[in-house]
């Protein structure tokens, strides 16, 4: 019986799964191919370059739906409240409230972050910087903006590994409760 090829955006999210699991160090291939019903020859026919070939495509994978779900309505010159509002619900959903680990946070933190320095670097300036213009967009003065798009995010992500360290996710719904004050976002606008 021939085996149907796997759609790569959920290959893409099951790979996502074993690297948020185990790290990049600890996500072997024969793990990866557990993960995903593959074997060797089948990983490295989608992924030539192995693991880090993964792991890069991972990373642009994550970076392309936060494009789309977070960075752009923070685009929205006709309403800045309502893209902050948007970016907020969805990174809530995406990081099941706190029960899911951001992997591009984890490759910063882990020794694969010289491998991925530049896509990590470029995948936060763009949330802080995108997040700051919405927010001057507002009302905020310049300085101020910048400043509390670095906490809000900053925030997030540490809520993340609280979370995840304490085994309890309110930590972070308790965070993102604050960052919402911080930026005047009232919750269920």
């Amino acid at each position: 019986m021939r085996r149907i090829a796997p759609d790569r955006d959920q290959l893409l999210a099951t790979v996502a799964e074993v690297f948020r699991e185990h790290g990049y160090e600890g996500a072997s291939l024969a793990l990866i191919g557990q993960a995903t019903g593959l074997g060797k020859g089948s990983l490295y026919h989608f992924f030539p370059g192995g693991k880090e070939e993964m792991a890069g495509a991972v990373i642009a994978h994550v970076d392309g739906w936060f494009e789309e779900n977070i960075f752009a309505p923070l685009l929205d010159g006709a309403d800045p409240r309502a893209g902050i509002e948007h970016m907020l619900e969805a990174t809530d959903r995406y990081f099941h409230s706190g029960r899911r680990v951001c992997l591009i946070g984890a490759f910063a933190l882990d020794e694969s972050r010289d491998l991925f320095a530049s896509p990590i670097r470029d995948y936060f300036g763009r949330w802080v910087t995108r997040l700051a213009d919405a927010l001057a967009r507002a009302g905020h003065g310049k300085a101020e903006a910048a400043e509390l798009a670095e906490e809000a995010v900053a925030a997030i992500q540490g809520a993340l590994t609280l979370a995840r360290a304490a085994d309890d996710a309110a930590v972070f719904s308790r965070s993102l409760r604050r960052v919402r004050m911080r930026l005047e976002i009232p919750a269920g606008r």
